[in-house]
């Protein structure tokens, strides 16, 4: 038996939306429901180190879990007016700026896959940002309240886990991002 062998019967049939918001839908495929964004691009997570070895987290209140939240810098790609077809490389940088303050000189990619692949059909890229400059103060556009956290890359795990203990939501995926980062050889 192969893996494809085990693709439940009603997996492919046409999709039912059940509801269309402005950034997600909610479809039907048979019996299984899942979220869909509404952008082509998915999302992009910046793996983000300054040139004095500090990782840059991000913390803002996020309604959906009704908690302030630790992150990396992310957002989604192909999300402003007219810029439909951008990259995943292209909103990183764009992020970037936008939530940190900081500007880099490159972007590369490390890896895609799903943020939650039984709920959602959002595929998430991660890349990493190269020669950081600061340019400014970061904070997210007008409609966000984004603190930047700039935290030395040997304390970054001790850090996440003691914002966890004062009852911070910390998102897993910074735990791959920090692997990421520490095993950058080979990713190139």
């Amino acid at each position: 038996m192969t893996h494809t062998d085990r693709i439940p019967q009603d997996a492919h049939s046409t999709p039912e939306t059940l509801y269309q918001g402005r950034w997600l839908a909610l479809r039907r495929r048979g019996r299984w429901e899942y979220a869909e964004r509404n952008n082509p691009g998915g999302a992009v997570i910046i793996l983000a180190v300054t040139p004095e070895d500090k990782i840059l987290f991000v913390e803002q209140y996020r309604v959906a879990v009704q908690q302030f939240t630790i992150e990396m810098p992310a957002g989604l790609v192909g999300d402003l007016a007219g810029s439909q077809n951008e990259s995943a490389l292209l909103a990183a940088q764009r992020e970037l700026e936008e939530e940190t303050g900081y500007r880099c000189a490159r972007v590369s990619f490390v890896h895609e896959g799903p943020s939650s692949s039984g709920m959602s059909s959002e595929i998430i890229a991660f890349a990493r940002a190269h020669d950081l400059v600061k340019i400014g103060n970061g904070g997210g556009d007008e409609s966000e309240n984004i603190v930047v956290h700039e935290v030395p890359r040997k304390e970054a795990g001790a850090w996440l886990m003691a914002r966890a203990a004062e009852g911070y939501s910390i998102d897993p995926k910074l735990f791959a991002g920090l692997w990421f980062i520490e095993h950058a050889a080979l990713f190139g």
